[in-house]
C-alpha cells in the first residue's frame, strides 16, 4: 500500500481553508499597515532633515553675507591705513636719502605706479626716486610681511629688464617702508640688500645698521 500524506489523509475543510485565507489576508493588512507606518515616519524624518538643511543654510548664507561685509569693511580700513603711512612716508623720503649722503629725487611729476610695456602692466611701484646715476624703487607697506620682502625682490629683478629694454643702465636699488616692521622682517629686508625705513612716533626714519651694503641691480 503506497505512503499518503497527512494532508491527503486529513484533508482542510472549505472552513480551515476560508480560515488560512482570512489569516493571510488580516497578515497582509498588518504588513501594509506596517509599511505605511514605515514609509510615513520616514517621510516626516526627510521633511524634518530637510528643514534642517534648509534652516543650515540659511544660517550659512547669513554667516557668510556677514563675512563679506566684515572683509569689505576691514579691507576698506587697511587701504585707508596704507594710504596713511604712505603720506607719513613719501614727503620726507627725499630727505631720509640725503641723510644718507644720495642725492634722490621724486620727479615731477610723479611718475605712474603702473609701469607699462605694450599696453600691459608688468609692475606697480609705490614710490620711485632717481638721479642720473641710480633709481630706487619704494615699497610700502602699512605692515611689512616676508612675502612683501620676496615681491619687491622679485618686482626689481622684473624691472631690471624692463630698464635694459629702454637702454636705461642707471643702477636699481630697493627699499622697504613699514608702519609695522618687525625686526625679523627687517633683517630679511637689509639681507634682500633692501634699504628700511620704520616708523618712529609720528615720523618715519631710517633703519640702516653700520656696515650696511645696498644691493645693486
Amino acid at each position: 500500500m503506497a505512503n499518503t500524506s497527512i494532508a491527503e489523509q486529513n484533508p482542510a475543510t472549505p472552513a480551515e481553508i476560508w480560515a488560512i485565507l482570512r489569516e493571510t489576508a488580516l497578515r497582509q493588512k498588518e504588513h501594509e499597515a506596517e509599511t505605511a507606518k514605515w514609509h510615513e515616519k520616514a517621510r516626516q524624518e526627510w521633511a524634518e532633515a530637510n528643514l534642517r538643511w534648509e534652516e543650515t543654510r540659511r544660517l550659512f548664507d547669513e554667516s557668510f553675507s556677514h563675512l563679506k561685509t566684515t572683509d569689505i569693511r576691514i579691507g576698506g580700513m587697511s587701504n585707508t591705513f596704507g594710504l596713511m603711512v604712505e603720506h607719513m612716508v613719501i614727503p620726507g623720503m627725499e630727505e631720509r636719502f640725503a641723510e644718507l649722503g644720495m642725492n634722490l629725487k621724486v620727479p615731477s611729476p610723479p611718475p605712474s605706479r603702473e609701469i607699462k610695456e605694450n599696453g600691459q602692466t608688468i609692475a606697480q611701484v609705490d614710490l620711485r626716486l632717481e638721479n642720473d646715476e641710480i633709481v630706487m624703487l619704494v615699497e610700502i607697506k602699512a605692515r611689512v610681511s616676508t612675502d612683501d620682502i620676496t615681491d619687491h625682490i622679485a618686482r626689481v629683478e622684473k624691472l631690471r629688464g624692463w630698464y635694459d629694454r629702454r637702454n636705461d643702465g642707471r643702477r636699481l636699488m630697493g627699499t622697504m617702508a613699514g608702519a609695522i616692521f618687525g625686526m625679523a622682517e627687517r633683517r630679511e629686508a637689509r639681507k634682500a640688500g633692501f634699504f628700511v625705513i620704520v616708523q618712529t612716533g609720528d615720523t618715519m626714519k631710517m633703519d640702516v645698521p653700520e656696515g650696511f651694503i645696498p644691493k645693486e641691480w
